[in-house]
């Protein structure tokens, strides 16, 4: 069984018809996440990317792979968040 995304989830709630336009403020909203969340993505990858190069530097593999999945992990959790609280913005009364 595949996982739905936010999208898929919200056209089986609402028929798979269109919900309408967005508001100026909803627009201005979802660009503010996407800041947001592009900025906690960042700030993963700049404290997991470097220690994966240490690890790869001294040859310890096994744990530049346990961080590899961490930052892998970390990153799908953001982006998970970050379409739910689109969804919460584009299915909020206009």
């Amino acid at each position: 069984m595949a996982l739905k995304s936010a999208w898929e989830l919200a056209q089986e709630r609402t028929g798979g018809k269109a919900t309408g336009k967005l508001t100026a403020a909803q627009k201005e909203k979802l660009a503010e996440l996407e800041r947001v969340y592009k900025a906690k993505i960042a700030e993963c990858e700049l404290d997991l990317n470097p220690k994966i190069a240490a690890a790869r530097a001294t040859g310890n593999f096994e744990d530049a792979q346990k961080s590899e999945e961490t930052l892998r992990a970390e990153i799908a959790k953001l982006r998970r968040k970050l379409e739910e609280e689109k969804e919460k913005v584009r299915l909020a009364t206009k």
